[in-house]
């Protein structure tokens, strides 16, 4: 596995801790929202806005579907647990990490989630989605990181270190 994927809510640091965690192990970085609005030419709002969140999830699903790299830490959007195919495509390119942040500390970080572009249905709130979304964190995680109280560079050495710690157990097991 030579790549290193992060999934989890919005808020929770997978940007922040990716390009952090990039530089620890020597990969580049990727930040597949970013991805999704340069190959779409519109803003994660503005897809939401004009495709709906069915819309963005499925644009969504098929950008993250095609991300062929190596060496590299992608912070993926947080709805991309939705999609199906891009969640296997990540999980046979890398190791999927889970960073996983109590939903209070989610609330006090996110701000406004339609400038941020999430992808939450009409009438839903944020504890409703971090409680659907939760769940498929769990399934498709090689790997969970409780966040707590360390900072970003002390999540990314603790990624490194558990990573490494995996990767060192599978090579004993092919000897």
């Amino acid at each position: 596995m030579n790549n290193i994927i992060l999934i989890g809510m919005p808020g929770c640091g997978k940007s922040t801790v990716g390009v952090v965690l990039a530089k620890a192990v020597g990969y580049r970085f990727c930040d597949s929202d970013l991805l999704i609005q340069e190959k779409d030419g519109r803003l994660l709002s503005e897809i939401i806005d004009q495709e709906g969140t069915e819309g963005f999830n499925r644009i969504e699903n098929e950008v993250n579907a095609s991300i062929m790299t190596d060496h590299t830490v992608i912070a993926t959007g947080g709805s991309v647990v939705y999609g199906r195919e891009a969640m296997e495509h990540l999980s046979s390119i890398g190791v999927v990490v889970y960073i996983k942040l109590p939903y209070e500390e989610i609330e006090k970080r996110v701000g406004n989630l339609h400038n941020r572009g999430v992808s939450i249905r009409s009438g839903q709130t944020l504890r409703d989605l971090y409680d659907e979304r939760e769940p498929l964190y769990e399934r498709y995680a090689d790997l969970t990181i409780e966040v707590g109280k360390r900072t970003i560079s002390e999540t990314a050495l603790y990624i490194k270190e558990q990573i490494e710690s995996i990767s060192a157990g599978s090579e004993k097991e092919n000897d």
